[in-house]
C-alpha cells in the first residue's frame, strides 16, 4: 500500500519496475487495476450477496471472475465464467494486524501479479464496507 491512510497500491517486480497499481474510482465502491502505463486492466467490484462475501473482477477481453467466500471464512475461491477454479486466497493474518493473504494461482489468464492487485482490491472494499457498517447511527 502507497500510504497507511489512504487506499492506493502499487506493485513492483524483483527488478524494481512498476507492473501493476489499484485504487478506488473516485465516489465509488469499484477497485480499478490498472497497468504500468495507467491503462485499466480490470475492475473489482462487490456483488450482492446474503450468505457469503462475494465479488467481480471484470478484467476485459479476458471475461469476468467471480471471487467469494462463505460467510465467517477466511478463504476466497476465484472461478471464471465457465465456474472453474482459478485461483484461490485466504487471510493468514490475526484480527488487529494489517491484511496478509496466501494466493493460490492456478491459471496463466492473470498472472499472480495482478491477482495481488486484485485481492488487495477485495481486502480494501472489505475495510470500506466495515468502516461504512460501524459508523451508521
Amino acid at each position: 500500500m502507497k500510504s497507511a491512510f489512504g487506499s492506493s497500491l502499487d506493485i513492483y517486480d524483483s527488478s524494481n519496475h512498476l507492473i501493476y497499481s489499484g485504487k478506488f474510482r473516485v465516489f465509488s465502491n469499484k477497485w480499478n487495476v490498472f497497468d504500468p502505463h495507467g491503462e485499466t486492466v480490470g475492475i473489482v467490484r462487490p456483488r450482492m450477496s446474503f450468505l457469503e462475501k462475494k465479488f467481480e473482477y471484470q478484467a476485459g477481453s479476458r471475461g469476468v471472475f467471480t471471487i467469494t467466500s462463505p460467510a465467517f471464512s477466511r478463504d476466497f475461491a476465484i472461478v471464471d465464467e465457465q465456474g472453474d477454479p482459478v485461483a484461490g486466497f485466504e487471510k493468514i493474518s490475526g484480527f488487529f494486524s494489517s491484511g496478509a493473504y496466501r494466493l493460490y494461482n492456478n491459471t496463466s489468464e492473470i498472472d499472480s501479479y495482478e491477482l495481488i492487485a486484485v485481492i488487495m482490491g477485495v481486502h480494501s472494499i472489505r475495510k470500506r464496507q466495515n468502516q461504512a457498517a460501524n459508523s451508521a447511527p
